[in-house]
């Protein structure tokens, strides 16, 4: 390095007396040593960091928010919960209105409009169960134990008066068995079937 220090010292004013520049002009382009297509790569990495850094950020302030609102969320939920612990529900507007001090609609009467409401609910429980479930008490009954009421019990199993043999041995009209008669449409086998084609040919 202190050669090449001593060699610059020394060369350049032996350039200057011979009138030789030494400085690059202001207007002169010097080539790259990296070409276009590699500079090109170098900016989009350096843009796509940039781009994924204000991501990142907004994303930050996103979660920021979110818990910002999960917290007034909580707040106004307490709230109602106190509100409806201490003085019912139908506070709960008045205090987010900030009229909490003014609850002299508790004391007054009922309105006229809400009496009737009240008249004709008890109107519709004094008519009793409408008629479909009339008809449900009716065929299953209503009140007391109802599991197992369709158990048999020895009465049940010895009557026998709704027995019908020929329905249960398969003795009924129509189909086949010592008593019964044969089917009418009765589909031949298959030899004979063989033998109606080959007829028929």
């Amino acid at each position: 390095y202190r050669q090449a220090q001593a060699a610059v010292l020394d060369a350049l004013p032996r350039l200057r007396k011979l009138q030789i520049p030494t400085r690059r002009p202001d207007d002169y382009f010097a080539e790259m040593a990296k070409s276009d297509q590699q500079m090109q790569k170098i900016r989009q990495k350096l843009k796509s960091k940039q781009e994924a850094m204000e991501r990142s950020e907004k994303a930050k302030q996103l979660r920021a928010m979110r818990k910002y609102g999960k917290k007034v969320t909580c707040c106004r939920y307490l709230l109602r919960l106190k509100i409806s612990i201490f003085c019912g529900g139908s506070c709960y507007i008045f205090a987010l209105a900030g009229l909490s001090d003014k609850l002299d609609f508790l004391d007054e009467e009922q309105t006229p409009s809400q009496g009737n409401k009240k008249g004709s609910a008890s109107q519709r429980t004094k008519k009793g169960p409408n008629a479909k479930r009339r008809y449900k008490n009716q065929k299953f009954g209503f009140g007391g134990k109802k599991k197992g009421s369709k158990w048999n019990t020895k009465e049940s199993f010895n009557d026998v008066s709704s027995f019908q043999a020929k329905v249960a041995h398969n003795k009924g009209p129509g189909k086949g068995g010592k008593g019964g008669k044969k089917s009418l449409n009765k589909r031949p086998g298959k030899r004979a079937r063989q033998k109606m084609k080959s007829r028929a040919r």
